[in-house]
């Protein structure tokens, strides 16, 4: 099937490369409040988005769009493949995390084609504003992969009750738009 865009050819070619390695190297970050607790293997953040995205695939809702939802999920985090995996334990607020994260989306997605920076970006955006019903859902589902990870690892060391706080910390309501 022929394209209608202009294949990419020069600096195009090594700039899709530049952000492909960058984004490659999520799968070298670990999830931070894994390591705090001194979980064995912690996953990468790679693997929570991936994870993330495939429940976003098999869940059935007609009042969502399930596309979206999936895209949300594969760049939710993206930024961390600049910034590290910034948690809650390393107290840095809110303002500035955002600011740290919104630098390297800037950055990363300049790599980009004009169409595909901006939809990474805005998707991006549509995240952490919580401006739309799928933002709000992947957001569910960002808490939902954390506390199933969590009882996955305190199956393996059978230590159960060991990553409770985990598990507290998603009994506060999300925020609203």
């Amino acid at each position: 099937m022929a394209s209608a865009s202009v294949p990419l050819a020069g600096r195009g070619v090594r700039d899709l490369l530049r952000f492909l390695r960058l984004v490659g190297q999520l799968k070298r970050v670990p999830r931070t409040g894994w390591v705090y607790r001194n979980v064995e293997r912690p996953e990468s953040v790679s693997d929570h988005m991936y994870r993330m995205a495939v429940m976003a695939l098999v869940t059935k809702d007609e009042h969502l769009n399930k596309d979206r939802c999936v895209r949300l999920a594969l760049v939710h985090d993206m930024a961390e493949c600049i910034v590290g995996d910034i948690a809650p334990a390393d107290n840095i607020p809110k303002e500035e995390k955002h600011r740290r994260e919104e630098e390297a989306m800037k950055q990363l997605t300049r790599l980009l084609p004009e169409d595909l920076r901006k939809e990474l970006y805005e998707l991006w955006e549509e995240y952490e504003t919580q401006s739309s019903a799928e933002a709000r859902f992947v957001k569910q589902l960002d808490q939902c992969e954390m506390i199933l990870q969590a009882s996955e690892y305190e199956d393996l060391e059978n230590k159960p009750g060991r990553l409770q706080d985990f598990y507290d910390s998603t009994a506060a309501p999300l925020p609203r738009p």
